[in-house]
């Protein structure tokens, strides 16, 4: 897909929830239902990949000095 149409598409896909949310105080008890179940899925899935970014960079960005590791060598008995 080439970039005007990918953002052409972008833009149809804005028009069409703007053309929803217009009609949303008139709509359904079904349709407003719906319409809420697919806001709270988009908004977890949003946070969710925030708090997964963050916990990435934090680790790369943020690298603590950490001491010297040290290797636990197996006990031999006498």
């Amino acid at each position: 897909m080439e970039a005007s149409e990918f953002v052409q598409e972008m833009h149809s896909m804005g028009e069409r929830l703007l053309q929803k949310l217009r009609e949303l105080p008139q709509a359904e008890p079904v349709e407003l239902l719906a319409f809420s179940i697919i806001v709270l899925f988009t908004a977890t899935v949003l946070l969710l990949l925030l708090i997964a970014c963050s916990c990435c960079c934090a680790r790369c960005c943020c690298q603590e000095t950490r001491g010297r590791k040290v290797q636990v060598q197996p006990m031999t008995l006498p």
